[in-house]
């Protein structure tokens, strides 16, 4: 018996854990290096293609979610029974779905870069090597004001680049939801345009504490799933990132479309109210930008302040 329990000690420290989990996989830092903060301004982002080439994929993702997201709404309010349609969950399902596709298909081109000198360029191959690139990459595919605000809280994105973000999202929201309403114009009209507003039985505080909350997943979300450490850790984490995060829309929608329609997006509340244009639908537009970005803000400080703790990190 003794011999038996020598082999199991022996085999048990022969054949170790190769990739640790739980708390363990904490302490592996691997090649990490914390990228550097993104500058308030850079100017030299406002004269490379890849700024303006960024701020289009923003453009035509946006613009895509909304088309594809409006036209479901449409199509389930205009239906006399439920049967015959998506209804609410397929509603979730088009808006997490979009997300899902736009983030996977985005990410890598509207993702932060800092334009560094070449000498700065090379001692960031040097020192920070693939983990570096891969934190960059995985910011990108934002499709939403209220992610972008919260990757600038926390000094993923320049200021520049996260306005020209915004402008950019809630023109192709704009346009999204114009190109629904141009190809029904009375289905839109008739049916809400899928515009945000919180619905009867609910008060403004209820709508907007249903906007903060569902952001904070949201971003909350995106900021894990994008973690630069956890990229350096787990090499399958980039690949995956856009399924957590769109999954994560989808359950939010699941919980709030009864409360506000789900907004938790400022831009695609914006798009559909300008192109609906009815009274009603400005009347909790505030509800719909207030919401998210005091949701986005608490998401950014959780993350970094209480889950990262970069802050308190001493800087060597």
């Amino acid at each position: 018996m003794e011999g038996r329990e020598e082999d199991v000690r022996v085999g048990a420290n022969k054949f170790s854990e190769r990739q640790p989990i739980g708390t363990a996989a904490q302490s592996q830092d691997k090649d990490y290096k914390e990228p550097p903060p993104a500058p308030l301004f850079e100017a030299g982002e406002l004269t490379s293609w890849s700024f303006y080439r960024a701020g289009i994929a923003e453009f035509v993702a946006t613009f895509l979610f909304l088309y594809v997201t409006i036209l479901t709404v449409m199509g389930v309010s205009q239906s006399s029974s439920r049967c015959s349609t998506v209804g609410i969950q397929g509603i979730a399902w088009a808006f997490g779905g979009m997300i899902f596709a736009l983030v996977y298909c985005t990410a890598g081109i509207s993702g932060h870069s800092i334009i560094p000198s070449t000498q700065n360029l090379l001692q960031n191959l040097i020192l920070n090597g693939i983990s570096l690139t891969r934190s960059r990459l995985a910011a990108g595919g934002h499709i939403n004001p209220a992610v972008t605000f919260g990757l600038f809280l926390a000094r993923k994105l320049s200021l520049t680049r996260a306005l020209f973000y915004m402008v950019m999202q809630c023109l192709g929201a704009i346009s999204g939801a114009g190109v629904v309403k141009g190809f029904q114009k009375s289905v839109y009209e008739n049916n809400g345009g899928g515009a945000n507003v919180v619905n009867a039985g609910y008060t403004k505080g209820d709508g907007l504490g249903a906007e903060i909350v569902g952001t904070f997943i949201l971003v909350y979300t995106v900021f894990s799933a994008t973690d630069a450490k956890r990229n350096a850790r787990d090499s399958h984490v980039p690949l995956l990132a856009p399924l957590p995060i769109g999954f994560a829309v989808f359950l939010v929608h699941l919980a709030t479309i009864p409360i506000t329609g789900t907004g938790i997006n400022p831009a695609r509340s914006l798009g559909a109210a300008i192109i609906y244009n009815k009274k009603h639908a400005w009347d909790d537009q505030w509800i719909f930008w207030l919401g998210p970005f005091i949701g986005a803000a608490l998401a950014a400080i959780y993350h970094q302040v209480v889950i990262r703790a970069i802050p308190f990190k001493s800087r060597h």
